[in-house]
C-alpha cells in the first residue's frame, strides 16, 4: 500500500518546489512502469489531534497550528507558516500511520512523504514540523501491542528529532546512519549512530550498513521495522556529500529488505530526502527502492 498527499505541492514556496516535485512524479511513474495500479493508492485523512498531542508538547503543537511561531522558529523549521501547510503535515502524519497500522496485515507500506526526522517534541527543524516515525511507533506500542520496533534511518541527515523523543524508550531502537560533516551540525544520540566520511563509495557504504545491521539484529529482535530510505546519498545530490552511486543505492535497499523478510516483520517506508540537480534521477533513484522492497517483501 502506497500513500500519496496530492495536497503536497501546492502550499510550498515557490523556493521549495524543485525538491518537492518528486512527490507528484513518484506515483506517475511508478504507474507508468507497472510497478503499482491504481488500487495500491490512498490519500491519507488527517492526522487526529490527539494522536499528535501524545507524543508534541500542547504548547508547541498550539503555537503551530494557531500560526503563532516566531519569525524565527519558522526559519529553522524552513518553511513560512500557513493553515495549508499545517494541514499538509497532517496528512503526511497519517499516511504513515494509517500504513503502519495496515502493514500489520499485508506487510509493506510505502509513504510518498515522510520521513520528518528532524521535528522535536516541541520544535521543527529542516523541513520538518511533526514527526511522523514517532507518532506512528507510539500508536502502534500503545493501540496495536507492538512492543518491539526498529527505526533504520539511512537519510544523508541524522535523525535527530527522532533520536532524541525516543532516548528514554527501550521498547524501540533507532539506527541512524548518516554523513558526519552534514545536518545537523549538533547531532543527538541514537542506539546507534554511524558516521559516514565525505565521498565515501558503494563497497565500503553497503559494508558498514550490513555490519551494523548484523550487530542490531544480533541482540534487538523487533516486530516492526520503519526505514527511511533517502536517496540524498548519491553522489549527485546537491546536499549530500557522499559519493554513492545509483547502483549502490539499489543495493542499500536490498539490504535493508532481506533483513526485513528473514525477520518475516512488516516495514513501512518514509521517503526522505534527495536534492540531486536532475529530477529524474531523484525519482529514478525512489522508484528502485519501491521496485525493491515489492519484489522482495511481496
Amino acid at each position: 500500500m502506497i500513500a500519496f498527499h496530492p495536497i503536497f505541492v501546492h502550499p510550498l514556496p515557490e523556493n521549495h518546489r524543485f525538491p518537492m516535485e518528486k512527490y507528484e512524479l513518484l506515483p506517475k511513474q511508478l504507474l507508468h512502469e507497472g510497478t503499482a495500479n491504481e488500487s495500491d493508492f490512498i490519500v491519507p485523512d488527517s492526522l487526529e489531534i490527539e494522536k499528535v498531542l501524545s507524543v508534541h508538547s500542547a504548547d508547541y503543537w498550539d503555537r503551530l497550528s494557531n500560526l503563532q511561531l516566531s519569525d524565527r522558529e519558522q526559519r529553522v523549521s524552513g518553511f513560512v507558516h500557513s493553515q495549508e501547510l499545517i494541514q499538509r503535515e497532517l496528512c503526511i502524519m497519517e499516511g504513515t500511520r494509517r500504513l503502519a497500522e495496515e502493514a500489520l496485515t499485508k506487510k509493506l507500506g510505502f509513504n510518498i512523504a515522510g520521513g520528518t526526522h528532524h521535528a522535536f517534541v516541541d520544535r521543527g527543524e529542516g523541513f520538518c514540523l511533526l514527526n511522523d516515525q514517532v507518532i506512528a511507533a507510539n500508536d502502534l506500542l500503545t493501540q496495536q501491542g507492538i512492543q518491539k520496533i526498529l527505526i533504520i534511518d539511512l537519510d544523508v541527515h541524522q535523525g535527530n528529532g527522532t533520536a532524541a523523543m525516543l532516548q528514554d524508550d527501550d521498547r524501540v531502537f533507532t539506527f541512524s546512519m548518516h554523513g558526519r560533516n552534514n545536518y545537523p551540525l549538533q547531532k543527538e544520540q541514537s542506539n546507534l549512530d554511524v558516521e559516514l566520511d565525505d565521498g565515501i563509495q558503494d563497497k565500503a557504504y553497503l559494508h558498514l550498513l550490513s555490519e551494523h545491521l548484523d550487530r542490531i539484529l544480533s541482540s534487538f529482535t523487533p516486530e516492526f521495522i520503519f526505514y527511511q530510505c533517502g536517496v540524498d546519498i548519491l553522489a549527485s545530490d546537491k546536499l549530500g556529500k557522499l559519493g554513492v552511486s545509483m547502483k549502490g543505492c539499489q543495493e542499500r535497499d536490498r539490504l535493508v529488505f532481506d533483513a526485513v523478510r528473514q525477520l518475516n516483520v512488516p516495514v513501512v517506508c518514509t521517503m526522505g530526502g534527495g536534492y540531486s540537480p536532475q529530477i529524474k534521477d531523484i525519482v529514478e533513484a525512489h522508484a528502485q527502492t519501491f521496485r525493491v522492497g515489492m519484489h522482495t517483501i511481496l
